[in-house]
């Protein structure tokens, strides 16, 4: 694959929860989905393990992960800004 071609990977808005590990960053992504039948707007929240190399987030922080190859069996993700 060459630097020229287009990559079209998710990215993902969250707050870190857990930094305890070494490297590793735990995410809660929240969305907010409309039930098919009640019409209502429900949130529905995720926790993703993301690399952080240089182990800059810390507990709290609104964070950006990108979708990336597999680092581990829960990691799939890769921390690509601290907002």
């Amino acid at each position: 694959m060459s630097e020229n071609s287009k990559t079209f990977k998710k990215t993902l808005d969250g707050i870190v929860v857990s930094d305890a590990n070494d490297k590793t960053v735990v995410v809660k992504v929240v969305r907010r989905l409309k039930h098919p039948t009640y019409s209502k707007f429900v949130s529905s929240s995720k926790k993703l393990h993301a690399h952080d190399e240089a182990n800059k987030a810390k507990i709290g922080d609104k964070v950006t992960i990108i979708e990336s190859r597999p680092y581990s069996k829960m990691k799939k993700w890769e921390l690509l800004s601290v907002n």
